[in-house]
């Protein structure tokens, strides 16, 4: 690995490693098991409705049926949409061949990105960053989130349930500041998936372009641009 593109941190440096020396042997491409992950996503959630409940409560005074509704209710419904049509979302397509590639078969492969960077906003700091991470799972990969400093009760609920259900080197969380996001994006990954402002959605976005990383910027909560 070129020594230019390591982190300071070396919890970030080690995480890194150990998600894509896992993810290399192949073991999150497996359906069964990225159903399992889901699974156990979706229990614990469950199990935590509570705290979670409690966590928005303190940061934002949400009630807990705002909270249902708009983080806790549709993250259940997405893992669950997720766990039925996984099977099909991933299955190899057959699709037409042009002409002038005759007489070869054409398939379509769903593979699994790598490892995969999700920043979350302040704004619904469960949902934005839950859903992303469904998505990263169902599709096969690892996971690097990093949690919104301004909803501190949130993020700490966020990160005992990750912690409490999948090993670091699946999927990890980090917490704090500015000087995290920046450590974070000094890194390479395979994808980065980032909702946020357009100042620091910029700074994603240049950090990606280093590495051609491709990216998802849901900027202002009311657009997706993809790269």
């Amino acid at each position: 690995m070129n020594k230019k593109n390591l982190s300071t941190n070396p919890d970030i440096q080690e995480t890194l490693e150990s998600q894509r020396a896992f993810f290399a042997t192949g073991t999150t491409k497996n359906i069964s098991f990225r159903k399992e992950q889901l699974k156990k996503l979706q229990q614990a959630i469950i199990d935590h409705e509570k705290e979670i409940c409690d966590a928005l409560h303190a940061d934002f005074r949400k009630p807990p049926f705002e909270t249902f509704e708009t983080e806790i209710g549709t993250v259940l419904n997405e893992i669950k949409d997720s766990i039925k049509h996984i099977n099909k979302w991933a299955k190899v397509k057959k699709v037409k061949t042009p002409l002038t590639h005759l007489p070869a078969k054409s398939k379509i492969y769903s593979d699994p990105y790598g490892v995969v960077l999700i920043i979350a906003p302040w704004n619904y700091p469960f949902n934005l960053l839950m859903a992303p991470l469904i998505g990263a799972i169902c599709a096969g990969n690892c996971a690097v989130l990093k949690t919104a400093p301004a909803s501190e009760n949130t993020s700490s609920v966020i990160k005992k349930i990750i912690t409490e259900i999948y090993p670091n080197d699946y999927v990890a969380v980090f917490d704090g500041g500015r000087s995290v996001n920046t450590e974070l994006l000094n890194q390479r990954y395979d994808y980065i998936f980032f909702t946020g402002g357009a100042e620091v959605g910029r700074l994603v976005l240049e950090s990606a372009a280093r590495y051609l990383t491709p990216c998802t910027l849901e900027l202002g909560g009311c657009q997706f641009s993809q790269y």
